[in-house]
């Protein structure tokens, strides 16, 4: 994978499958401690300690559509190519947190990429999860961290029933998505 949106892509469906109802993904651009740090969080499964060493494994895979797994092993190849790590914290029966930090200014680092376009995928894809996406950014030089976090459970409770894949809430939550991430940006 050439961006880390989709890595976050690959960990959430990994939270659909365990049957997760809920699902956090959190990213965090800090500029002034050179560091970026995504996650996915989840309400799903879990994982005992054996698997959760499998994962990292590139010829493991729980799916039976195909014979390896390397989302999560190409994960932790990459972050630690740049000078960072995985995480994996997992209790059956409780849920998963995969957490992966890049130095941002890595030369090798991937690029972020479209965040918002990932994150609309998720919701529009998957409405029966309740999906939480918080995006922080420290800036370079000046200024206050600033953070957006869009909640998709207002929306449904607002729609009751309407389809999230209507163009015009699809467009909406787009909208919203950009926006939130390009005013943090600021």
């Amino acid at each position: 994978m050439k961006e880390i949106s989709l890595h976050l892509l690959d960990l959430a469906e990994n939270s659909v499958s365990a049957h997760a109802k809920a699902v956090r993904i959190d990213v965090n651009e800090d500029f002034r401690g050179d560091r970026l740090t995504v996650s996915v969080a989840d309400d799903g499964v879990g994982m005992d300690d054996e698997m959760v060493k499998q994962v990292v494994d590139p010829f493991y895979t729980s799916r039976t559509t195909r014979k390896v797994g390397l989302g999560i092993p190409l994960l932790k190849s990459s972050a630690e190519a740049c000078n960072g790590g995985l995480e994996i914290i997992s209790k059956p029966g409780t849920g998963t947190r995969v957490e992966a930090l890049f130095k941002h200014s890595h030369i090798d680092r991937m690029p972020l990429g479209d965040i918002a376009s990932t994150f609309l995928t998720l919701t529009i894809g998957h409405p029966e999860i309740h999906w939480i996406f918080t995006y922080r950014y420290n800036p370079p030089f000046k200024g206050s961290p600033r953070v957006f976090e869009f909640d998709d459970q207002p929306i449904k409770d607002t729609l009751d029933g309407f389809p999230l894949t209507h163009p015009g809430v699809i467009a909406y939550v787009r909208t919203t998505l950009e926006e939130g991430i390009a005013e943090a940006r600021k």
